[in-house]
């Protein structure tokens, strides 16, 4: 229930568990502690931030070592562009969702930005249409 609203008081939270606010309390402190729970975010409006498009950016390094690898991740979370950073295994080493002002500033962010690190041999780019975020996350089993 934390993960579809946050702003949840402990006392609506305790009444939509049916709990004491007190086991209530102790349970979230727990998931706190535990580190199940790592931080609470706020979702935002991107095009009301002047980030009309999005994309997934896919980046091939070389040579695929761990300083070069450490050394384009740190560079890339940097960007102000940049919204996720995924490292990933296959034949793609980074997958980079970045959100822009419309197609010629991420045109740009391509080739003035990304494609100037000498390590890139390859950037392959989906604009995205649509993205839905699951809201609350359960254990597997």
């Amino acid at each position: 229930m934390l993960q579809e609203d946050a702003r949840r008081s402990n006392r609506e939270l305790a009444g939509l568990l049916h709990v004491a606010e007190s086991t209530c309390l102790e349970r979230t402190r727990g998931l706190l502690r535990c580190g199940v729970v790592t931080g609470v975010h706020a979702h935002v409006d991107l095009k009301k931030l002047n980030r009309s498009v999005q994309a997934m950016v896919a980046v091939r390094l070389r040579p695929p070592d761990r300083a070069v690898i450490e050394s384009f991740h740190s560079f890339v979370v940097g960007l102000e562009e940049t919204i996720e950073v995924f490292v990933t295994a296959g034949t793609d080493d980074f997958l980079i969702h970045v959100a822009v002002r419309d197609n010629d500033h991420l045109n740009d962010f391509i080739l003035d930005r990304l494609t100037q690190r000498r390590e890139i041999v390859d950037v392959r780019t989906s604009v995205v249409f649509r993205h839905d975020r699951k809201v609350a996350v359960n254990l597997l089993a």
